[in-house]
C-alpha cells in the first residue's frame, strides 16, 4: 500500500481568480464611443494603480474614435481659417489635425494620469444608475465637474481634472500660431472643454439605459416565421 500523503504538503493549484480582475473596461457606447473610464453603480469600488491610470489615459487618447474626432475637428476649423489660425491648404490642415490630437492628449494625459497620480485621485466617472430620478442623475453628472474621488473612494474637489484641463489648454500656446494665443481664445477653449466633459458624462450616465431599452428590439427583432 502506498504511504499516506499529507494534504498540507501538496502545492495548491493556481486559481483563475487568484488575481483580481482589472477595474478597467472595454465598453463602448452604441458600440462605437469609448467609455473606458466609467464605473457602474453596482460595481464594487476598486482603486486604480498608477499604471492603470496611465493605461486608461493612453487608451482613450489614441483610440481610433477620438483620432477620427480630431480629424473632423480639424476639418471644421479649416473652413474659414478658424482657431487655430494656421491658414488654408493641406499643410494647414495637417497642423490643425496635429493640434487637435495634441489638445486632447495633453488634457487627457495630464488629468487622468499625471495629476491623478500626483494628487491620488480617481479619474473615472462613477454612474449613479437608473435607481435615481432623471433630474437627480443629471444634477449629479454636472456636479462631477467639481466633485471627484480620491483613491480611497472618498469625495474630494476634482482638482486633477481641472488642472489637467487648464494646464493642457495653457500648454497649447507652445504650438498654436500667435494669432490664436489670446485670452478670449483660451476662455472659449476652456468653455468648450467643460461642455465636452459634461456631455460625455451625461452620455455615460444615460446612454447605457437607452441601449438596454431599445437596442435589443432593434438588433434582435425578427418577423415571425410564416406558417406553411
Amino acid at each position: 500500500m502506498a504511504p499516506a500523503v499529507n494534504p498540507a504538503l501538496i502545492p495548491a493549484m493556481a486559481s483563475r481568480h487568484a488575481f483580481p480582475a482589472s477595474p478597467l473596461n472595454d465598453r463602448r457606447l452604441l458600440g462605437v464611443i469609448p467609455d473606458f473610464g466609467t464605473v457602474e453603480s453596482t460595481d464594487p469600488f476598486t482603486p486604480l494603480t498608477p499604471g492603470q491610470k496611465w493605461n486608461l489615459a493612453l487608451k482613450g487618447t489614441f483610440d481610433p474614435y477620438n483620432l477620427v474626432n480630431s480629424a473632423m475637428t480639424a476639418a471644421f476649423a479649416q473652413a474659414g481659417n478658424q482657431t487655430p489660425k494656421y491658414g488654408e491648404g493641406g499643410v494647414a490642415y495637417g497642423k490643425r489635425f496635429g493640434a487637435a490630437v495634441a489638445d486632447g492628449a495633453s488634457q487627457c494625459l495630464l488629468g487622468a494620469a499625471v495629476f491623478s497620480n500626483l494628487l491620488h485621485q480617481d479619474p473615472r466617472y462613477f454612474r449613479m444608475g437608473p435607481r435615481a430620478s432623471i433630474l437627480r442623475r443629471a444634477l449629479y453628472t454636472v456636479s462631477r465637474l467639481a466633485v471627484g474621488r480620491r483613491d480611497s473612494g472618498a469625495a474630494t474637489f476634482n482638482s486633477a481634472g481641472m488642472l489637467g484641463m487648464t494646464v493642457g489648454i495653457a500648454a497649447s500656446n507652445l504650438y498654436y500660431p500667435s494669432a490664436s494665443i489670446r485670452g478670449s481664445v483660451m476662455v472659449e477653449r476652456l468653455t468648450t472643454s467643460l461642455t465636452g466633459v459634461v456631455v460625455g458624462d451625461l452620455m455615460s450616465e444615460f446612454v447605457p439605459d437607452l441601449e438596454k431599452k431599445f437596442l435589443p428590439k432593434l438588433l434582435f427583432w425578427r418577423k415571425p416565421a410564416s406558417q406553411s
